[in-house]
């Protein structure tokens, strides 16, 4: 597996637990923050969407989908950018912007190494032409 498979594939997991914690539980999360309590079904939604795309990610990892890694990339910030977003022009609680780190990071994580992973590919097509 490559690093940037693995990357995603980490990224995945994250995903999926807390996808689970949505659905099964959303208040412990939300007790874990200092955000208010909720009996809405939209926060179960959002557990089911992470799910989703936790899945997603997990099976192009194990199945090195690089073109969708660098989609991820672009994917993962613009949630950090929306999150950011919500917490000043929306009043959403400040918490909030640590799953957008998060998502950052691992956007960052997954673009570094296909860099690297780019890099080392040219590299190697140069050393072939020489």
């Amino acid at each position: 597996m490559s690093k940037s498979a693995f990357s995603l594939r980490v990224f995945s997991i994250y995903m999926l637990i807390v996808g689970v914690v949505l659905i099964a539980d959303p208040n412990w999360l939300l007790a874990l923050f200092g955000v208010p309590e909720t009996h809405e079904v939209w926060i179960r939604i959002v557990g089911m969407l992470m799910l989703i795309i936790g899945f997603i990610d997990f099976m192009a990892s194990g199945n090195e989908m690089r073109l969708f890694f660098q989609w991820s990339v672009y994917a993962r910030l613009a949630v950090t950018i929306f999150l950011i977003g919500f917490v000043v022009l929306a009043s959403a609680p400040p918490v909030i912007l640590m799953f957008g780190a998060i998502d950052a990071g691992g956007a960052i994580w997954t673009g570094l190494c296909l860099r690297a992973e780019n890099l080392a590919k040219s590299d190697s097509l140069l050393g072939a032409v020489r």
